[in-house]
């Protein structure tokens, strides 16, 4: 059953992933009515909402756009930074949101940033931990290890199902944002964004189930063997 859903979830997983590009392609290629930048955008939805202590700068690489808490920095691809689409103008609202939960103290953002310490070392152990309490387990019926490397995947699935709400949240921002303030100006334009950041947003659903199927897998071989 479990290699079944491992199959399903990967499937799904190329397919959204594979749609996520090709809309991100379509919408980079949709002018935007305004004629604003990422960058641009960026700076009016932060003044707009009075954060005003939060740089946005340039990155190298694609999509590989992120807002960072620690420095206060809403990081934009090269495509969005200096993008006048439809694309470019809704990644960089959807960072915004980010900073904009951060500055309001958002309870999800908060609790997601908490957790990432402990999620940073777990996910580094984690592979490594399972594949030797597995062999443990089978071989000397030495559960300790399994059970260190299913507590370990437990944090990081919790920590996927908790950047849920805080992307659907950005997502949410961004699109009322964009609509109130005249950027995205016609239907056309606020679909296309509003298209974009769900197919954004569906690459971290498959993410967590992905995460949790594999937790639900380790868990049964831990508590399975252990009966």
């Amino acid at each position: 059953m479990y290699w079944i859903l491992f199959i399903g979830i990967m499937l799904v997983s190329w397919i959204v992933q594979f749609r996520f590009k090709n809309k991100f392609k379509k919408y980079s290629e949709m002018p935007l009515s305004s004629g604003m930048s990422g960058a641009e955008i960026a700076q009016k939805m932060l003044n707009d909402s009075g954060v005003n202590d939060v740089e946005i700068i340039s990155v190298e690489g694609q999509l590989t756009d992120h807002y960072n808490p620690s420095n206060r920095t809403v990081n934009l691809s090269p495509d969005v930074y200096h993008g006048r689409s439809v694309a470019a103008a809704s990644v960089a609202a959807h960072e915004c949101g980010h900073a904009i939960q951060h500055a309001t103290a958002y309870s999800w953002l908060q609790f997601r940033s908490a957790m990432v310490p402990m999620v940073s070392v777990a996910s580094r152990l984690t592979t490594w931990v399972l594949m030797i309490g597995v062999f443990m387990a089978i071989g000397a019926q030495n559960y300790y290890v399994l059970a260190i490397g299913v507590g370990a995947l437990f944090l990081t699935t919790l920590f996927s199902f908790i950047t849920l709400p805080v992307e659907f949240d950005a997502s949410n921002r961004a699109l009322a944002w964009l609509n109130t303030a005249g950027i995205t100006h016609s239907t056309q334009e606020h679909d296309g964004a509003k298209d974009a950041l769900k197919w954004a947003a569906m690459t971290y659903v498959v993410a967590a189930l992905s995460s949790l199927v594999t937790l639900l897998y380790y868990a049964s071989i831990l508590f399975g063997r252990r009966d």
